[in-house]
């Protein structure tokens, strides 16, 4: 940390006990941040494997706030200087997820703070821990029931699921295990290389990825034929042709969305085409105005929402969400 520490131990110890008095507020706060986090990403279309949080064990803060470098205090005021008192993570399948993830944050929050540590690691010229470390609070006054979040802030690791096994298992052997001092360079070696090969499969998931949607074809898959609506990997491979630029929705959302569609009275993808042939998608996309790349499923959500209208909004499948669809309404009219 900068700056010359002015804390003492009395003032830290202090501060721990004021973070016991705090913590289950933060608690509840953690709560409300992972909901809202998991809500935002579900209802943009993001691709993730995985939200989760924690709020920081009183044993932690501890540990930060009494921690010392050089034999100085790290922490000034350990209360407002550790941020990850509340820590959410998202895990996604790709790069571009995370970078999609991230440009969703931007819009949707206020970020304090933005380090991409797979960046300055590679500025270095080395391999390593690579997650994108964010500082988040709500942009202007939460709308309830997440009134608590007022004035929180929320620190979010955003990476891919190899980086975040990479992060997991080097964790777990530096800081778990007892590495003898006469291997540990080896053991450097051999972590950097791994890092190394796991941005190479990186870069050819994501590369798998676009040779897919470049070569989405119009071949549909059997329907299933007890089942009314348009089957998931029908609608998968028809919205990838359809919208080639978009990425691929999570996996439960075009189930989710052809239930929607089959309360439409839509039940073949020959119907979803002349109806999509009705709106001009890109005159829509660009209406509603996203500072992030929208997934496949939230173009077809919003391609629905302007042919329907308020028919859509009324859906029995779309009642969780009516505030929201009624905003995004008015953005198209």
């Amino acid at each position: 940390m900068g700056g010359v520490p002015t804390t003492t131990p009395d003032a830290a110890r202090q501060a721990i006990r004021t973070y016991a008095a705090l913590r289950p507020a933060l608690q509840e706060a953690t709560e409300g941040f992972l909901e809202l986090l998991t809500s935002v990403l579900d209802d943009a279309g993001i691709n993730y494997l995985s939200v989760t949080g924690r709020t920081k064990t009183v044993v932690s803060f501890a540990a930060k706030a009494l921690r010392e470098v050089d034999g100085e205090p790290e922490y000034a005021d350990p209360l407002e200087e550790i941020t990850d008192q509340i820590g959410l993570r998202v895990i996604t399948y790709l790069g571009d997820d995370v970078r999609a993830a991230v440009d969703l944050l931007s819009d949707q929050f206020e970020v304090l703070d933005d380090r991409d540590l797979g960046q300055e690691t590679a500025e270095k010229g080395h391999w390593g821990y690579a997650s994108r470390h964010l500082v988040i609070t709500p942009a202007g006054t939460p709308e309830p029931p997440h009134e608590n979040l007022a004035g929180r802030r929320a620190s979010v690791q955003v990476r891919t699921v190899l980086q975040h096994a990479w992060a997991e298992f080097e964790h777990d052997i530096r800081y778990k295990g007892t590495v003898p001092l006469e291997h540990s360079a080896d053991l450097d070696r051999r972590f950097t290389l791994a890092a190394g090969l796991l941005e190479l499969a990186d870069r050819e998931f994501s590369a798998i990825r676009d040779r897919l949607q470049e070569t989405a074809s119009d071949a549909r898959p059997n329907a299933d034929p007890g089942d009314p609506r348009i089957g998931t990997q029908e609608l998968t491979t028809y919205l990838t042709g359809k919208y080639a630029e978009a990425s691929w929705s999570r996996t439960d959302h075009y189930s989710w969305i052809a239930g929607l569609l089959l309360e439409l009275g839509i039940t073949s993808l020959d119907e979803l085409d002349v109806l999509l042939d009705s709106v001009d998608g890109e005159d829509v996309h660009r209406r509603m105005g996203y500072n992030y790349p929208a997934g496949a499923v939230r173009r077809l959500d919003d391609a629905l929402l302007a042919i329907f209208g308020e028919q859509y909004v009324a859906l029995t499948g779309n009642a969780h969400r009516a505030a929201k669809l009624r905003g995004r309404l008015e953005r198209l009219t």
